[in-house]
């Protein structure tokens, strides 16, 4: 794969653990915005503010400058923030050769439009093959050698076929996937189920109840998603379930720390200044919920932990009103 040449762009652990993995099968250059993190991963090969403790390989190259990073690329992979990256992306669009695939790795919405990063990337890169890698993939572990499974999602069988000998290294296993609407979806909406289970965890909540959330929250997600064009199998593998799963229960999951933290009484504005990473669900979290009004999809447990995220209620309210909710049969919302 060596005469593939990949552009990361962005420098947090996500981003960097992506480059990192793909020095293995081609050449890499991964842009950041701040000159010191690329200083440091190319004197130092570390990356301590996003991945504390772990040594990048010597072959990846940083820069900040963009065009250098866009202009030779044969894959573009975004690893940028759901609300930057629009404006990220016009910035590619300046220096990008035609038909270059371009990947997102960002489990957000725009806020102002709704849409999936996939549809930002059509809208402003038109032409382009476009795709997503998503699944329960924690930052650290990965770095750490641990064992991970992910999915890569694009239309075309055949690209997306090349693209998965791009991304696979060792123990971290790729697997392909045609439902680039589900496996984007499924990233995006488990995220807030991650901060209602972690509101619970906040409060006390044991294993019973922590299971409960994440089974009914993943029927809630699945409606949307089958609503909105996905499949509903895609909701029952790595990108829905194996994420959910991942999201809600790991102490690395910056999601299920901001519930933890909004169950324990703190408010979000005092939780955003601690974090150093975006808690995507957090940021995500009203283009959900006018989705589900849009498509008509019932999603309680989102609704409370949007009601909470924008101060309507507290958390230990919303928590107590979740578990009196009435109980139907396990097919209908609620």
């Amino acid at each position: 794969m060596t005469e593939l040449n990949v552009a990361v762009l962005g420098g947090g652990s996500w981003g960097t653990t992506v480059a990192a993995l793909v020095t293995r099968n081609a050449p890499v250059i991964l842009w950041a915005r701040n000159p010191e993190t690329v200083a440091e991963i190319n004197t130092q090969h570390t990356n301590e503010v996003y991945l504390p403790g772990a040594t990048l390989p010597e072959k990846l190259v940083a820069t900040n400058d963009i065009a250098e990073a866009v202009h030779d690329a044969d894959v573009i992979v975004m690893g940028i923030p759901s609300q930057n990256f629009r404006a990220v992306l016009l910035e590619v669009k300046k220096h990008i050769r035609a038909w270059v695939p371009v990947i997102s790795l960002t489990k957000g919405l725009e806020l102002d439009t709704r849409m999936r990063m996939t549809q930002i990337i059509n809208e402003v890169l038109p032409g382009h093959p476009v795709g997503v890698l998503t699944g329960p993939n924690l930052a650290r572990e990965i770095m750490a050698g641990q064992a991970a499974a992910s999915v890569i999602a694009m239309e075309d069988e055949i690209i997306v076929q090349e693209l998965q000998k791009v991304f696979k290294s060792g123990l971290f296993r790729i697997y392909t996937n045609t439902d680039v609407i589900g496996c984007e979806l499924g990233g995006v909406l488990k995220n807030i189920i991650a901060i209602a289970v972690g509101m619970g965890d906040g409060q006390g909540a044991g294993d019973n109840t922590r299971a409960g959330l994440i089974t009914r929250g993943l029927a809630e997600i699945t409606r949307l998603g089958v609503a909105m064009g996905g499949r509903a199998e895609t909701f029952s593998g790595l990108a829905g379930m194996g994420d959910m799963i991942a999201t809600c229960t790991s102490p690395q999951s910056r999601n299920r720390h901001v519930g933890i933290q909004l169950g324990q009484g703190r408010n979000m504005p005092e939780i955003i200044s601690e974090m150093v990473m975006v808690a995507e669900g957090a940021k995500s979290a009203p283009a959900v919920m006018a989705l589900a009004e849009q498509y008509g999809v019932e999603m309680p447990i989102a609704r409370d932990v949007y009601r909470v995220l924008s101060g309507d209620a507290t958390a230990s309210r919303a928590f107590r009103g979740l578990l009196r909710v009435e109980a139907g049969a396990e097919s209908e919302p609620g």
